[in-house]
């Protein structure tokens, strides 16, 4: 959500101060988009990963609050369920071994803290959605204990006016409700960060669009909610629909939802903030005292705290991000797309795909997305979500074709030079593009394997115990550091 905030009520006058408030940030922001010298000198990246809290059995472990004191890391965040915790890793450059800097740090933390907080019983487990959860734990019991989250959580019931229906039709259906936004916190990401000059943040932005069918393909590892196998990638689906604040008459209407993939290319970085405000209302109006003009005016860097409030309550996959660092503003792409895991070195795999094409993407002199319409990649989007790495996507000049296919025969291609572009050694890059390459030549990711390892145990034993142990499985294997194509089938 951007910032702490304190449990509060909100009146009228609030939020008609807060839009007024919001306005002029935008405005203010727009001005420093024209005068203002952001840091663009070197860009960095960045990495988040949210990750579960399982027992012993396999079960959630709704323990994140002891599970962070004992690992006492400032680097260890909570998130919105209490089965949930989140690493942000430091960023860094991709060049110098960037990526095996981000793996060894990442390692190192994670087997640390996975020490700490097993004193607690709780063990953890990247993988998008928890196999075990229950209709149990999707109750306001379940959320964590930060007010912000409760707030969040009553802001978005009360402007639906009603409860939050979750349905969605994969293999099979899954048809519940929930009166609280607990559903979201089922959907565990992986963030990728790239920072670029406000000049380059369109084609950065558009670039990611394009590609996220892709990255959805090759790296998705969410089969299974509620007992049910429903989407290669369920977090999609089910984050859609688990803090949609519309009525089924103002989606009848064409109101937009908080959670969405866009509606068009872009030409500028404010477009995405201009219609943030335009379009969707405040959930949170939490007014500071700060007048960023007043702050522009004087030399100095204003924090704009209500717009990049407001904006991180709007979910984009691929989200517009102002911030400051050293007392310099800087902008990045958030890159929500994908979940974390099987492993570290997979997680890694899919950020070097990712930070490749989407460097080699933006830089090209005809655009991919100039020959192909918004609503072909919001398509594929979808489809690659429902499909996994069984996928067909359109691209230009190629039509349908299977994403595995435009993968090996186009694109790793083009992610190969992008981080070489970066200064990614070609021996790293080799590294971790080849577990893409196997993942598309094997037709194994992390969902299938999860899904085909779950039909192994047949009518033998109940689908519940199927899923606690096949996740008991998944969570020693994803201790030895092996990529998941390489795992027994």
């Amino acid at each position: 959500m951007g910032s702490e905030v304190e449990a509060q009520e909100f009146s009228r006058a609030d939020r008609t101060r807060h839009r007024e408030k919001v306005r002029q940030c935008l405005d203010v922001f727009a001005r420093m988009l024209r005068e203002a010298a952001f840091d663009t000198d070197d860009p960095m990246t960045g990495l988040e990963i949210e990750l579960n809290l399982v027992n012993d059995l396999g079960d959630p472990a709704l323990k994140n609050a002891e599970a962070l004191a004992l690992i006492a890391d400032e680097d260890f965040q909570t998130e919105l369920g209490q089965f949930n915790v989140e690493i942000n890793v430091p960023p860094r450059h991709l060049r110098d071994g960037g990526f095996a800097a981000y793996e060894e740090g990442l390692r190192r933390s994670l087997n640390d803290a996975e020490s700490r907080s097993a004193r607690a019983g709780a063990h953890m487990v990247m993988i998008g959605i928890l196999p075990t959860l229950a209709e149990g734990h999707m109750s306001p019991a379940s959320l964590s204990s930060n007010p912000r989250y409760a707030l969040l959580s009553d802001q978005i019931l009360a402007a639906r006016g009603e409860d939050i229906v979750i349905d969605v039709q994969g293999v099979e259906r899954l048809r519940t409700t929930a009166d609280s936004i607990v559903p979201e916190a089922a959907c565990t990401s992986t963030q990728l960060h790239v920072q670029t000059s406000p000049e380059e943040f369109a084609p950065y932005w558009n670039a990611s669009q394009v590609i996220a069918a892709l990255q959805l393909a090759v790296g998705a590892n969410s089969p299974y909610l509620l007992g049910k196998e429903l989407w290669r990638e369920t977090r999609i689906p089910l984050f859609e629909q688990a803090t949609d604040t519309r009525s089924e008459e103002l989606k009848a209407q064409g109101v937009r939802p908080r959670v969405w993939f866009g509606e068009r290319w872009i030409t500028s970085v404010f477009d995405l903030f201009e219609e943030n405000v335009r379009y969707f209302p405040a959930l949170l109006p939490v007014t500071e005292d700060e007048d960023p003009l007043a702050v522009l005016e004087a030399g100095q860097v204003p924090e704009l705290a209500e717009l990049r409030l407001h904006n991180g309550t709007i979910y984009r996959w691929n989200r517009p991000v102002y911030d400051i660092a050293g007392g310099v503003p800087h902008l990045r792409v958030e890159n929500r797309v994908l979940a974390a895991g099987p492993t570290v070195v997979d997680t890694m795999a899919n950020a070097a795909f990712y930070f490749g094409l989407v460097r080699s993407l933006a830089g090209a002199q005809r655009p991919v997305w100039s020959r192909m319409s918004f609503s072909a990649a919001e398509e594929n989007f979808h489809v690659a979500a429902r499909q996994g790495i069984d996928a067909q996507v359109y691209w230009p000049e190629v039509g349908q074709v299977p994403a595995t296919e435009l993968v090996l025969r186009r694109l790793l291609d083009q992610a190969h030079e992008g981080l070489a572009a970066w200064g990614v050694e070609s021996q790293e890059s080799d590294r971790l593009l080849g577990i893409i390459e196997q993942r598309c030549l094997q037709g194994t990711n992390g969902a299938e394997w999860f899904a085909s390892r779950v039909r192994s145990h047949g009518s033998a034993i109940t689908t519940e115990e199927a899923l606690r142990r096949t996740l008991v499985e998944y969570r020693d294997l994803m201790h030895t550091n092996e990529p998941v194509h390489t795992w027994p089938a």
